[in-house]
């Protein structure tokens, strides 16, 4: 039996070939009840998309990945949404790749080696070296993202990213301007990650600015950005002499600080009357806690966006464009964690992308 083609369902449904790969494709722009038309016919016929034929026709694939560390970690999961969304309006399908940090899958992924179906990838490093991806990046489609800057390196390729120095800067400030003077910091890594560096550094400009001294003793170390450190973390404060113990805490990720919001419970502290707390990633999990917390905002789909666009772009290319580094913006949302108003949550502003 001849297989079905995109020209049988167009017959079937009454539509043109276009619109049959418009709505297979689930581009934008198409009404419910031709989309409703064309999948109907889809499932009566059995059609399959053909990416062989595709990739052939075209010399692409229709495909890109995502690679980050983490699926587990809500801002991932809540990027990868969006990137989904980005794609599929430019007429491409995602894959999501999860690395766990492994240098050699990065490295995989962001040379193409084993995934010659695909187009691009939009990867999040984690442990890759600027070195091991120097020498490779202009080999395959990449965009590189997440809070590493590469910036005078010499690894040349697209990256977007957010202003961690200046995130920590203003979360910090913030706390400060409470009155709070003796501030710890949880996140300081001991790999010493470029996010945490950034976000120290941040940090301990907001300190200077306020005229408070960095504490060594108020910024325990840490092994992931994850709840278990950020209540391990914030017990080792708790248990420091009475004198020394903060009296507010900017963590440098919203798993952190809610593992040291569960610290602060269990110790029956709380926030933010004995300790303000204030995180970074504007996850839905520091809405919905309580308190909820107070968060620098990465704008996720102005990310998505701009990666998936840098990509698409590179991909469609008859000539490579030039590399672009895309600073995407950030806001600190004030909740109750530092003193802001208490508010009932709205469901219908939380829904993915709506935050």
């Amino acid at each position: 039996m001849a297989a079905v083609t995109l020209k049988d369902v167009a017959e079937r449904a009454g539509v043109s070939i276009k619109t049959v790969s418009n709505v297979v494709r689930d581009a934008p722009r198409v009404s419910e009840a031709t989309r409703t038309r064309v999948m109907r016919a889809v499932t009566e016929l059995g059609y399959r998309p053909n990416p062989s034929a595709r990739r052939l026709r075209t010399g692409r694939s229709g495909l890109i990945a995502l690679a980050v560390p983490d699926l587990a970690t809500p801002y991932f999961a809540e990027l990868a949404h969006h990137v989904r969304t980005e794609a599929a309006a430019l007429g491409f399908t995602v894959l999501i790749e999860e690395t766990l940090g492994d240098t050699k899958e990065e490295l995989r992924l962001a040379t193409g080696v084993g995934a010659s179906l695909l187009d691009g990838v939009i990867l999040s490093p984690l442990h890759v070296s600027p070195d091991e991806l120097a020498p490779v990046t202009d080999q395959f489609p990449l965009v590189l993202l997440g809070e590493r800057s590469y910036e005078g390196d010499r690894v040349v390729a697209d990256h977007v990213l957010i202003d961690n120095v200046a995130a920590a800067r203003e979360a910090t400030a913030h706390l400060a301007g409470l009155g709070r003077t003796r501030i710890a910091a949880i996140g300081v890594d001991k790999a010493g990650s470029a996010t945490s560096r950034q976000r120290l550094e941040g940090f301990q400009q907001a300190l200077c600015e306020a005229g408070l001294t960095y504490d060594p003793r108020l910024a325990p170390q840490i092994k992931d950005f994850d709840r278990r450190n950020g209540l391990q973390a914030m017990r080792t404060l708790i248990a420091l002499p009475e004198h020394l113990r903060p009296d507010a805490v900017f963590c440098f990720s919203d798993l952190l600080a809610v593992g040291a919001r569960r610290a602060l419970y269990e110790a029956g502290l709380s926030t933010p009357d004995d300790v303000s707390l204030a995180g970074v990633d504007g996850s839905e999990e520091a809405l919905y806690g309580t308190p909820s917390l107070t968060t620098v905002v990465p704008d996720k789909a102005a990310i998505a966006s701009l990666a998936v666009k840098c990509l698409v772009n590179r991909v469609l290319a008859e000539e490579p464009p030039p590399f672009e580094v895309h600073m995407a913006p950030h806001w600190l949302e004030v909740r109750e964690s530092t003193g802001g108003e208490r508010t009932a949550v709205d469901p219908a502003s939380t829904e993915r992308g709506t935050e």
